[in-house]
């Protein structure tokens, strides 16, 4: 049986920092963007259910497949297993969140 791989994905996306989930992660024929395949989210027959991550599951819902621009990744990881999905604003200031980076590109106001 092969391991399937799964990746963490953080994203800046509208002055937020997106975390998601998805088996695969690769550099696309558009120059500058990286394309993200099959996002991973918490089953819907859960009896806890997390809001960001339905917002997220909402968000993407139809998506096959997402262009994230190469100025925009945080970061990616290949993880043992997928952790919940989230969207939390870049001035959060927690231990348990991670921190955006210096930006290459500011933001635009």
């Amino acid at each position: 049986m092969s391991h399937q791989h799964i990746y963490r994905i953080r994203f800046l996306c509208q002055k937020k920092v997106y975390e998601v989930y998805a088996k695969q992660v690769f550099q696309g024929d558009l120059y500058g963007f990286v394309v993200v395949e099959d996002l991973i989210f918490g089953e819907s027959s859960n009896i806890v259910v997390d809001p960001s991550e339905e917002k997220l599951k909402a968000e993407f819902d139809g998506v096959t497949r997402s262009f994230i621009p190469m100025h925009e990744i945080i970061r990616i990881d290949q993880v043992e297993k997928r952790g919940a999905a989230k969207i939390f604003s870049i001035e959060e200031s927690s231990n348990s969140k991670p921190q955006a980076p210096d930006f290459v590109y500011a933001p635009k106001e």
